[in-house]
């Protein structure tokens, strides 16, 4: 079960985001991570990032295999400067939406 999403611009060893925030710069690295609890032999965890209009930006799954309290990682990242606007991240647990967190790049 996903009990909290943090996004911010760096991570700490623990891949917990280690300077949270909800605004970032045109060529921020912005980081994600999802801390969860509970124990399964295999579960999905999904993030898939949008820009305002709905256009996704990224998406990726990684696999868990948790036997207590687990933080699974997520960044994205771009050459190029990220457009000026809102942006949102939703997070999926098995397909399932769980947990949505909102920023904006200025």
């Amino acid at each position: 079960m996903v009990v909290g999403v943090d996004v911010g611009r760096r991570l700490d060893a623990d891949k917990k985001v280690a300077e949270p925030a909800s605004t970032f710069g045109r060529r921020d690295t912005i980081f994600a991570s999802v801390s969860s609890v509970g124990t399964t032999n295999d579960a999905k965890i999904a993030a898939k990032w949008t820009f305002q209009t709905g256009q996704v930006v990224d998406s990726s799954e990684r696999s868990i295999s948790p036997t207590g309290p687990a933080t699974t990682e997520f960044h994205i990242s771009k050459r190029t400067p990220w457009p000026a606007g809102k942006y949102r991240l939703e997070i999926f647990v098995n397909g399932t939406s769980n947990s949505v967190k909102e920023y904006e790049v200025k």
